[in-house]
């Protein structure tokens, strides 16, 4: 098999097809974000993510403006469905401790791509890449969001070619503590 054929075997394995409804995945990408926190430590997939400062308080999610949560990304990428919850540790913006185990299998337990396309708005034959789960301690709530990119058949905007395209940023859990 040539590296190229593998690669598209990989490929077509971790995303799906417009064809394929309900759209569903195997390998997702992930980030984590931590507001008003102190000390905020996330482990997903044996990879840190969060802000550890522990005599730190984190800047509040408002001080990044309005569209902060557009911003955020899933930047740890091709992670295959499911390596085990997130561990999160931090003190609130009190300086109360917290901890958890977000249970990402559990939220994702169809493993259903979640978006708000219509199946007949979805450009026909386009592939689906990987959604992106992202966590985000807020002083003490934990949202988790999901994202995934999802090709349209026509321009949301009639005059900008460049919106053929969603990606909706869907709050899938939220927990305060």
């Amino acid at each position: 098999m040539s590296t190229s054929a593998a690669s598209s075997s990989a490929a077509s394995a971790a995303a799906g097809t417009s064809a394929e409804w309900p759209l569903r995945f195997q390998r997702h990408r992930f980030g984590a974000y931590c507001f008003d926190t102190w000390g905020c430590q996330i482990v997903y997939n044996g990879f840190p993510h969060g802000r550890s400062e522990p005599e730190t308080l984190s800047p509040s999610a408002a001080s990044y403006g309005d569209d902060l949560r557009q911003r955020m990304k899933g930047g740890h990428l091709d992670i295959r469905n499911f390596p085990g919850p997130a561990e999160v540790r931090w003190r609130s913006k009190d300086k109360t401790e917290h901890e958890a185990r977000i249970d990402i299998a559990e939220i994702f337990r169809d493993q259903l791509v979640r978006h708000e396309v219509a199946r007949e708005d979805i450009a026909e034959g386009a592939s689906i890449g990987e959604p992106e789960i992202i966590l985000e301690v807020d002083d003490r709530t934990i949202n988790v969001y999901s994202r995934c990119f999802i090709p349209l058949k026509r321009p949301m905007d009639p005059g900008n070619p460049h919106s053929d395209y969603r990606a909706d940023l869907i709050k899938v859990f939220s927990r305060s503590y």
